[in-house]
This record gives C-alpha cells, sequence and structure tokens, in this order.
C-alpha cells in the first residue's frame, strides 16, 4: 500500500508562526488544480505500489476549496491509482470554513477523516498568532463535524503561546477532551527564522515562554491525554484507540507516497523529490511535463538518519532487525554504540526489544538524535 498527499497552497489570512509554503492568491486556484491533475498524470508510474490506502489534503488551507475543486482532483486519483474501499481521507481545514453549508456540500466527496487547526480556545491567542476564527468558530466546528456524520475527528493544538501559563494549557486540553474528539496532534510554538512570530520576539514585543514551563507544558499533555485514554503514539500525535493517523504513520514507517502540488515532497524508498515551492513556477513546468521538482538518491547514512530520525519519535521506538534489514551491520552498530549513554542516563529504555525513548528523553530528543546522526 502507497500514500498520496496533496499539497494546496492557498490561505485566506498567513498564521504569524508558519513558515509552510501558501500564498494568499485565490484567483490562482484553477490553475493550481489543472496542474496537480497533469501532475497526476505525469507521475503515474512514480509509485511501485499503486493500491493506495491514505490520502491527505493538507496545506495551506485545504477547506478554501470548492466542492468542483475536489472533484476534480478524487477523478484524476481514482482514475490513475487503486484507492482501497476502506482508505483514510483527510482533509485538514480552518474552523470558521466548516459551517453546515460547507459540509453538506462536500457530503458526497470520499472524506471519512477531518484535521481542524484549532490551535487555541481563547480568543486573545488566536488574535495573537493572526488566527482568523474565534474560540466559538472552533467549537462549533467541531460540533458541524460531528453533526455532519464524521467519526475520526482531529484538532491541532499549540502550547507555548506568548503570555500563556501552564493553567492555560490544562484548560485549553480539559476543554479539548469535552467535545468528543479522537485525535490530538499538539506542538510546542517554534520561532522559525523569517516568520512574523519570529520577528516580533526580535524586536522585543513578544516573549518567549520559558523553556521549563514548555516542559512543564508537554509532562501536562501526556498526563492528561493518558487519562483520558488517548495514546501518545509519537512525541506530538494522540489518539484513542483505532483512530491513530494511518497516512502520518506511513511516513514514519517508510512507507512510499507520492506528493501532488507546489512544494510537495515524495518518497519511493530509494530517493526523495520535492516540488518547486513556488505556484507560478510549478504551473509553468507542469505544462511542459519537466522541470517541476528536485531529486535525491540516498545514500545509506540517510536512510539511516531518515529511519533513526522518525522511529525514536514513535511510541513503537527502534526495530534493530528492521534498522539491520535497511541500512546493514556496520550501521547497525553506530546505532548501538551511540545509544547506549542514553540507556544508561534513563533517557531511553529497551522494550520487547525496541528502543524507545522515555518520558524524560523525550524533552532531550533533539540532543539524542543529533548524536545517533551519521554524516
Amino acid at each position: 500500500m502507497s500514500g498520496i498527499y496533496i499539497h494546496i497552497p492557498f490561505c485566506k489570512t498567513r498564521c504569524s508562526y508558519c513558515d509552510f509554503y501558501s500564498e494568499v492568491a485565490p484567483t490562482l486556484i484553477p490553475d493550481v488544480i489543472n496542474a496537480m491533475v497533469g501532475e497526476i498524470f505525469i507521475r503515474k508510474d512514480y509509485l511501485l505500489d499503486k493500491h493506495i490506502d491514505t490520502i491527505y489534503f493538507g496545506g495551506g488551507t485545504p477547506s478554501v476549496l470548492k466542492p468542483d475543486d475536489f472533484e476534480i482532483i478524487f477523478k484524476a486519483i481514482y482514475s490513475t491509482f487503486h484507492v482501497d474501499s476502506n482508505a483514510e481521507i483527510t482533509f485538514e481545514a480552518n474552523p470558521d470554513d466548516l459551517t453546515e453549508f460547507f459540509f453538506s456540500d462536500i457530503s458526497h466527496l470520499p472524506f471519512n477523516r477531518i484535521s481542524i487547526g484549532i490551535q487555541s480556545f481563547v480568543d486573545e491567542q488566536l488574535v495573537q498568532i493572526n488566527r482568523r476564527h474565534t474560540a466559538l468558530q472552533a467549537i462549533q466546528a467541531i460540533k458541524n463535524a460531528h453533526n455532519a456524520g464524521f467519526k475520526n475527528i482531529s484538532i491541532d493544538l499549540i502550547f507555548g503561546l506568548p503570555n500563556q501559563t501552564l493553567k492555560d494549557w490544562e484548560q485549553e486540553l480539559i476543554k479539548a477532551f469535552s467535545l468528543g474528539i479522537q485525535h490530538i496532534s499538539a506542538y510546542g510554538l517554534t520561532f522559525e527564522k523569517g516568520t512574523a512570530i519570529w520577528k516580533q520576539r526580535e524586536i522585543g514585543k513578544i516573549k518567549q515562554v520559558d523553556e521549563e514551563i514548555m516542559n512543564q507544558m508537554y509532562f501536562k499533555l501526556l498526563d492528561l491525554t493518558a487519562l483520558h485514554h488517548f495514546v501518545a503514539y509519537e512525541i506530538s500525535n494522540f489518539a484513542i484507540d483505532g483512530f491513530r493517523s494511518r497516512h502520518n504513520s506511513a511516513y514514519w514507517k517508510q512507507i512510499s507516497y507520492i506528493g501532488i502540488g507546489p512544494s510537495a515532497h515524495s518518497f519511493d524508498v530509494q530517493s526523495r523529490q520535492w516540488n518547486v515551492a513556488s505556484i507560478r513556477e510549478y504551473t509553468q513546468h507542469i505544462a511542459t511535463g519537466s522541470g517541476f521538482y528536485e531529486r535525491e538518491i540516498l545514500t545509506n547514512n540517510e536512510k539511516f538518519n531518515d529511519f533513526v530520525l522518525v522511529a525514536l519519535r514513535t511510541s513503537e521506538g527502534v526495530n534493530l532487525t528492521e534498522l539491520n534489514l535497511t541500512v546493514g551491520d556496520e550501521l547497525t552498530s553506530h546505532f548501538i554504540k551511540n545509544i547506549k549513554p542514553f540507556i544508561k542516563s534513563g533517557k531511553v529504555e529497551i522494550k520487547d526489544g525496541m528502543f524507545c525513548l522515555t518520558r524524560d528523553g523525550i524533552l532531550i530528543s533533539n540532543q539524542i538524535l543529533t548524536e545517533l546522526m551519521k554524516v
């Protein structure tokens, strides 16, 4: 089985923390949809396994599309690949788009999972990060999704927002659990260079939350998700039984996927490919059938780094047998040698033969991964 990722590079406004490629250019949507269809047909042979188990519309903001736009893309996918009858089909959405009318308009489409970009249930914080919805709209969006028949609802939250306290974060989580969702993706706020929020911090307009408070917020996240029967199956992802994101899990298991659209990435086990991060260049190059992407053949070291980077973030951890089959004895020995100090310090543990981060290890996961990487 393989996956398909569709990158919708459009937003109505730009969030202050976001560094993903997107543009506020609605007039270009028809051109990009047509180009995406062209790319699907051009790259029909990219995946060796044309059986598709997951389809994910990300962005940007996929919910800015009209039903007809989705229909065009789905028609191209279903006519080119074999989509499993039980495929997980997700779209990301902004709360203010998710009206009763919106859900009615897309009810005939094959979506069975929705990921809603809530980020916060506090209006002041939403304004601060330039989100275009209110807390009330966020709550209503989840209710509308339930009423539309969605039984697999995920939300995104951010902790460590400027001026946010540990108590504030606890209240955010309590609100989330009261809304009958099945999945949470929760991320600590990062200040990516060049974003609006990074600039605000640099000039002293806002202050970054203290690292110790950030750590306490993450532990509060672990405690409350567990209390409500959500499993931490990856550092930032939590789901009740049966509702893990199959699409994202495939990324972490090194399963091949194809990325369609400007800036979208693809992976065929032996190489990585990424499309040009420009709507205009993308549409122009798709028209000629070439030049719209770059490709990198992975070295054995890069395969090792990719494997460890994603596997160690998951609850299952690193399987030595699978690692050895992927990269061989030498790099497996490198992993064993460099992981030992972290086992000794209690940051990594071995469970059922798998190497996993402990609760304390998660806090220094970047440091651990840096020590394990092979250059």
